[in-house]
This record gives C-alpha cells, structure tokens and sequence, in this order.
C-alpha cells in the first residue's frame, strides 16, 4: 500500500473535487438508471446473498443510489442496518424497515441525510454485520477507497479491526470512479469489491 502521508491529502482534495463535479452534472435519469443496474449487481454478490446482516446507506443527490439495494435486502429477510451520523462524525446504526423507516436529518452546514428513525443500536453494532457498504468517490485497482474526506467510514472500519470482525467491504461506485490509482495514508485499508453498473470487480481479500 503506498503512504504519500501529508503530499498526499492536497491530491485527495482535488480528485474528490473533479469527482464530485462531474457526478454534480449528472441527469436524473443517469441516476436512477445507474441505481437500478447497481441493485441487479450487488444482489448477485455472493457476499450479499448469504448476508444476515448488512451495514448500508442511503444515498443523497447524485450519488451512486442505493434505496432499490436496501429496499431488495430488506425483502430477502436481511437486517439491514443504516448510519445515523453522531456530533464527532462518527456513527451510531439503526435498523431500516423500509422507506417509512427513515427521517430526513439535517447536520448544521452539511447536507440533510436520510437516517432510520428507530432505535440505536450504538456505534459497535457494525462490528456484527456480515458486509459493509462504503460510501466513496474512487477505488483503485488495488481496491483502496476515496471517500469524501470526513473521517467517519475511517472510523468505522478502525472499529471493526478493533473487533476482529472482518466483514466483505463493498464500495458502491460508478464506473468512471474506477481509477489507476487514488492517494492512500497508512491509515487506509482496501475493499473487497467495488460494484458499478455495468458489474462487479473483487480484489484480493489477502489484502485485508
């Protein structure tokens, strides 16, 4: 894994710039055409179709969206479990019972986003998921994440090395965000798979 340290977080700024800029422009129907065909993959993922349980969210905007995914989990029998974000950035889970589940939470200056509006569960609740969803801007070929720069999945999946759990680690991208390369700190760990409407790409789970 390559460590580019401080030299690396300007280029992580002006990637997530140009990415977010470029998902910014894209019609609604772009969007929910690459919604669906992103279910039909991940719903074929082996690491979906014996989930019990699934760390997810719900996607805001332009991003890659993810209620068709939910909503077909939740349909098999799967506990789905959505973040709520917490004043630190980091998250606490609830349980998504479908779309009347969900309360629309505004965070200060930072965009409203869709949590459940039942119970929490606690920030160790995703230590039991069988996968984890990642939100993201990039993946690389080596499977390292871009996320948007707010620190919370970092925490979320330091938890889980904490925990010994060791959950599939999906990132949900559109295929343009499959790139050669994106800078990585020490911290960073990869994903397992990335899926983009048009399929899926595994990388090593040796590289855990």
């Amino acid at each position: 894994m390559g460590h580019l340290g401080r030299m690396g977080e300007p280029d992580k700024r002006t990637l997530r710039r140009e990415l977010l800029a470029v998902r910014s422009r894209l019609p609604a129907g772009d969007v929910e055409a690459a919604a669906a065909a992103l279910a039909e993959h991940a719903l074929e993922l082996g690491e979906l179709a014996h989930a019990r349980t699934v760390a997810a969210y719900v996607s805001v905007g332009s991003e890659p969206g993810t209620l068709a995914l939910l909503d077909a989990l939740h349909a098999r029998g799967v506990r789905v479990l959505l973040p709520a974000l917490l004043p630190d950035n980091d998250l606490d889970w609830g349980v998504y019972s479908g779309k009347g589940s969900l309360a629309r939470v505004q965070h200060g200056g930072k965009m409203a986003l869709w949590e459940p509006a039942g119970e929490r569960l606690g920030p160790d609740a995703v230590t039991g998921a069988d996968a984890v969803l990642l939100p993201g801007l990039a993946v690389d070929a080596r499977g390292m994440r871009l996320g948007r720069g707010g620190g919370s999945y970092d925490r979320v999946l330091a938890r889980l090395e904490r925990a010994g759990a060791h959950p599939a680690l999906v990132v949900l991208l559109y295929d343009a965000e499959v790139v050669p390369l994106v800078p990585t700190e020490r911290h960073d760990r990869p994903v397992h798979a990335v899926v983009t409407p048009s399929g899926v790409r595994r990388f090593p789970r040796s590289r855990r």
